[in-house]
């Protein structure tokens, strides 16, 4: 049986907000390219709408990670599955995120990447769960603050289903 999804961010909203994204991001970086950093899976929806928003000139690479704890909560330690295929020497690099809720991950992570040399480095996140944190990690472009419920669409997935959503439903009965 189909779990019930209720709208938290409708299409339209989600749309509008990754317009200005683009709009702020191609300010901040007027004159550069920037380099996108895509966190897979869930986040491969929101970067190619971003990307098409962004009028600096924009590359891409691909990062698939995951973490390890008890099951239910991340440890912190990153395990990469797979790895960026280009150097971030010298580039203003820009990680993407579907949702960020401990921190836990991307505070590693951001480490690991920092020590490869970019000349700037910044966090973009579709969704942000602020009340979760609990390693302080700056979120330098965020899409929406949401409550803690388990939420799914634009990339976000209850046991690979849902990714495909055109919006930002919360899974009813879901903890």
């Amino acid at each position: 049986m189909a779990e019930k999804i209720k709208v938290l961010v409708s299409e339209k909203d989600v749309d509008a907000r990754i317009e200005e994204l683009g709009k702020k991001i191609s300010e901040d970086y007027a004159g550069k390219q920037v380099h996108l950093i895509c966190i897979l899976k869930g986040s491969v929806f929101f970067m190619c709408e971003l990307a098409k928003r962004i009028t600096v000139p924009v590359s891409m690479d691909f990062m698939s990670v995951s973490s390890y704890g008890d099951g239910t909560k991340s440890s912190g330690i990153v395990k990469i599955a797979k790895d960026l295929d280009e150097t971030l020497e010298g580039k203003d690099v820009i990680i993407v995120e579907d949702i960020i809720d401990s921190g836990r991950t991307l505070y590693y992570l951001m480490d690991v990447l920092q020590q490869r040399k970019p000349n700037s480095m910044r966090l973009c996140t579709l969704l942000d769960k602020p009340e979760r944190r609990v390693v302080d990690v700056k979120v330098d472009y965020i899409g929406f603050n949401i409550p803690d419920e388990f939420v799914v669409g634009y990339g976000l997935d209850y046991a690979q289903k849902y990714r495909n959503l055109p919006y930002i439903g919360v899974v009813e009965g879901v903890e």
